[in-house]
């Protein structure tokens, strides 16, 4: 696993750099999945070894994962739903342009009414979420989204790394619901789309993770210490 403080920026760093070369495509894709696993449980990644998520997850209770500290703060499971939300959308739409993971069968199962990213969610609207998913399909979820990933990223060439989103799949971000037409949320779609797949496997795909990971590992550090 690595140490946060001294190994992942720099991992994030040799992995930008591989993506520059063709000739090291090979390497870039291995480093993607080495920092893609230790964001996701080691279900996703057939892991013997514990991932940092799995050391977020351990010890968890239930109402921990809807507990905001303060209003800088989001919670656990809305966390763990804008990750897997915005992966699952990048990597299946995006890049593979086949559909995402995310269905009505995973509304039911999750015990959820929303299908964006939760970008624009209010304070209040997060804590009702949080508060009304179904925690452990959250998880699986996000470890279905995390196993489609590695074979998405298994299949790509070097070619297609310098490719760009196109229109028709952009287009299905906001109609199929995964982002609103409204300011704090659209405006991923033009983000999203003036960068190539080389792009997005660094942002959405692998770094987007971690960060929003070491903001829940801060909640739960404040929830054992006021335990």
């Amino acid at each position: 696993m690595f140490d946060i403080e001294k190994d992942y920026n720099l991992k994030i760093d040799e992995l930008r750099k591989l993506l520059k070369s063709s000739r090291r495509f090979d390497q870039a894709i291995e480093l993607a999945l080495e920092i893609h696993a230790v964001t996701h449980t080691g279900k996703v990644s057939l892991s013997d070894s514990p991932t940092f998520c799995d050391d977020l997850l351990e010890g968890l209770e239930n109402e921990d994962y809807s507990i905001m500290p303060t209003e800088k703060d989001e919670t656990i499971a809305w966390h763990l739903w804008h990750i897997a939300r915005i992966e699952d959308l990048v990597g299946n739409l995006l890049i593979a342009e086949q559909p995402q993971i995310f269905n009505e069968e995973w509304m039911e199962k999750m015990s959820v009414s929303v299908r964006d990213t939760g970008n624009v969610m209010t304070d209040m609207q997060i804590i009702d979420f949080s508060e009304q998913v179904n925690k452990q399909e959250l998880i699986n979820y996000r470890n279905a989204v995390g196993c489609q990933t590695r074979k998405i990223l298994k299949s790509l060439s070097p070619l297609d790394l310098k490719r760009k989103p196109g229109e028709e799949y952009l287009a299905r971000l906001v109609s199929e619901g995964g982002l609103l037409e409204v300011k704090g949320s659209i405006w991923l779609k033009n983000f999203w789309g003036r960068h190539t797949f080389a792009g997005l496997i660094l942002l959405p795909i692998t770094r987007h993770h971690m960060m929003h990971l070491s903001d829940s590992v801060v909640i739960k550090e404040f929830l054992l210490n006021n335990r």
